[in-house]
């Protein structure tokens, strides 16, 4: 048996060295000034092997970019597994969460945000953990936290309050998480208002989740500097109302139940 036929590496009938497995040439010869040179070259194999690596490395450097977004992005570990994936379909509203982020560029050329309201445990947070995944997945930045995290930053020793707030404008989506559980201090409530604010005059959309409903931010009756933030996140936010059982009462509920049934065996 021939080496061509063992797919050992072989010389051709000009003295090129020709690969056994796909069959073209790994050296080539030309003539220059009389004389006759041999350059090597990439036969198809070598070609496609350093496609794959040259693909490999893209999707680790990939990797590493997505992880260091959602390092920076996604503060608590939590909102790292809030992908669609995930989703059990207890959230009737979750279609308007994927149309957000297909149709991601004309929301954030347009600045359309979102408010998704409702009770405790209707996926509120698990909905905008989903379009933050899935907008860092595609490449986007994106910040998910909550006041009350901004707001220990604003209040730490010689902080820097405007470059806080600043860096905050910064990313291209914003999603605030449970709005209305931060403490209400005259300076606490301004800041909100700030970086609302901020939002809004430099058109970058903003999601937020609260147990508020609608019409507690538009009573008549609430406070001034409330009312001027609820008003802001209005003019800005689509809302959205979710509905159904508490997800984490039912989830507490099957915990336990794996448990006494663990207990009773």
């Amino acid at each position: 048996m021939t080496d061509k036929e063992n797919h050992v590496d072989y010389y051709d009938g000009d003295g090129c060295l020709r690969c056994g497995v796909c069959n073209k040439r790994k050296q080539m010869k030309f003539s220059l000034m009389g004389s006759v040179h041999t350059v090597s070259c990439l036969c198809e194999c070598e070609v496609q092997k350093k496609k794959a690596e040259e693909e490999r490395l893209r999707r680790e450097e990939a990797q590493r970019e997505l992880y260091q977004r959602k390092s920076v992005g996604l503060k608590d570990k939590r909102f790292w597994e809030w992908r669609f994936d995930n989703d059990n379909g207890s959230n009737e509203k979750m279609p308007v969460a994927k149309k957000y982020v297909e149709n991601w560029q004309k929301m954030k050329k347009d600045n359309v945000g979102l408010i998704l309201m409702g009770p405790v445990g209707t996926g509120k947070s698990f909905m905008a953990g989903c379009i933050a995944n899935a907008l860092l997945e595609k490449g986007e930045r994106v910040m998910m936290t909550n006041f009350s995290r901004i707001l220990n930053e604003l209040t730490k020793y010689q902080t820097d309050k405007n470059q806080i707030v600043e860096s905050l404008m910064e990313y291209p989506l914003l999603i605030i998480d449970d709005l209305g559980i931060e403490r209400s201090s005259e300076f606490a409530l301004e800041q909100i208002y700030n970086i609302i604010d901020s939002r809004y005059r430099r058109k970058k959309p903003l999601i937020i989740t609260t147990n508020l409903a609608k019409s507690e931010m538009e009573n008549s009756g609430i406070d001034v500097a409330h009312k001027r933030i609820y008003s802001r996140i209005l003019e800005m936010c689509a809302p959205v109302v979710c509905k159904g059982e508490d997800r984490r009462k039912a989830e507490g509920t099957e915990k336990l139940k794996e448990m006494l049934e663990l207990v009773q065996d």
